[in-house]
């Protein structure tokens, strides 16, 4: 959990919330691992969270009901709105920063696959069809490696841990898929391509699961 989240983004209660914005723009620009100059995931979480905590008490406060003038002027960001209680708000936090990136990159590695499947198949000696199929194993390792990290960068809250536990079992089976699908286009071995298939098959299926299983939350 973040216990100062302005002091994170290095402004105070009182900054203005476009000069907030504007901070946390510069903070998600310099240390986002895509931005080619080192970057730093846990850092970058932390802002996110930190952005994310601020953004929703201005907007609550700032869309509740009553007159448009007095609601602007009872913008305080020293006293957080509450929705819900402390747990549900750190359910919440778990849920946008771990489970949501995880589970757009466990997307990424798996709405593809049919089709580069369907490529390669047309002539798997093909050097340039495997060497296709090769890259696609190798981005989906790095996405998946990601995955492992931000599911390490914030504790689970009690309240998740059975859906967490499933959420790591699912992308952990998809590692396990591409790990066999990457010792096919070692050695034209089917029974790796055939498991590894089916490892992605069933993790497409609790990828869908946890997606129904999450409205709980």
């Amino acid at each position: 959990m973040i216990n100062d989240p302005y002091k994170l983004l290095g402004v105070s209660t009182d900054t203005p919330f476009k000069e907030i914005k504007a901070a946390y723009r510069a903070l998600a620009k310099k240390f986002h691992p895509d931005t080619g100059t080192g970057g730093d995931n846990k850092k970058i979480l932390a802002i996110n969270a930190a952005w994310e905590t601020i953004r929703n008490n201005y907007n609550q406060v700032k869309n509740a009901p009553g007159p448009k003038r007095n609601r602007e002027a009872t913008v305080n960001y020293q006293t957080p709105v509450k929705k819900g209680s402390g747990k549900d708000e750190e359910i919440s936090l778990w849920v946008k920063v771990v489970y949501i990136p995880i589970d757009r990159l466990m997307g990424e590695v798996i709405n593809p696959f049919p089709r580069k499947l369907k490529e390669l198949s047309a002539d798997p000696y093909d050097d340039l069809l495997m060497a296709g199929f090769c890259e696609y194993i190798e981005k989906s390792k790095k996405k998946l490696t990601k995955a492992k990290d931000l599911y390490q960068s914030m504790a689970t809250p009690l309240e998740a841990k059975h859906f967490s536990l499933s959420l790591y079992q699912c992308f952990s089976e998809l590692q396990d898929g591409i790990n066999e699908l990457g010792r096919y286009t070692a050695g034209y071995v089917e029974s790796y391509l055939h498991d590894g298939h089916e490892m992605l098959r069933k993790a497409k299926k609790k990828r869908l699961l946890l997606k129904k299983d999450k409205i709980r939350f």
